[in-house]
């Protein structure tokens, strides 16, 4: 019986270097990952994070929930796929999307890259216009709650 074919003995994952974190805006989500990320994994992984589009600020409400937990992220300047790539160019073993326009954006993009895309469904907490300030922060914590669990799991050595 091939290694593989027992449960749990697969082919190993390859320890990630280099991840992208991609949403629409660079705003929240992707803003999260990238700070919760570089916080964890910061000296073994190189981390960024792009947008599809551009045109929206760093969210507040993400900055206060990742301020909670001791990230601070106020600095974050968002930036799209294009700039990332003029600027530094795409060098990426992971590319992790986190909305569906995110995932279409990176499949195009593996096209001309070499880099292993996974799409984790995130909800956008923005659209929760509705409730107290405490109600809609409520939101963006359960978001920071789930990447970083997402990110301690995929990232670690």
């Amino acid at each position: 019986m091939a290694d593989d074919a027992i449960p749990g003995t697969g082919p190993k994952k390859r320890r990630v270097q280099s991840v992208l974190f991609m949403c629409n805006f660079n705003a929240v989500r992707s803003l999260a990952a990238e700070a919760i990320a570089r916080h964890y994994f910061g000296k073994s992984t190189y981390v960024q994070s792009a947008g599809v589009r551009s045109g929206e600020p760093s969210d507040p409400f993400m900055i206060a929930a990742l301020d909670e937990i001791g990230i601070d992220a106020a600095r974050h300047k968002p930036r799209t796929i294009e700039q990332l790539e003029d600027w530094e160019g795409l060098n990426f073993d992971l590319i992790v999307t986190l909305s569906p326009e995110a995932h279409h954006r990176a499949l195009e993009l593996t096209h001309t890259i070499a880099a292993d895309v996974e799409y984790w469904p995130t909800p956008d907490p923005t659209l929760n216009q509705d409730g107290t300030r405490e109600q809609r922060l409520d939101g963006y914590r359960d978001v920071r709650d789930g990447l970083t669990y997402r990110i301690k799991a995929r990232l670690k050595g």
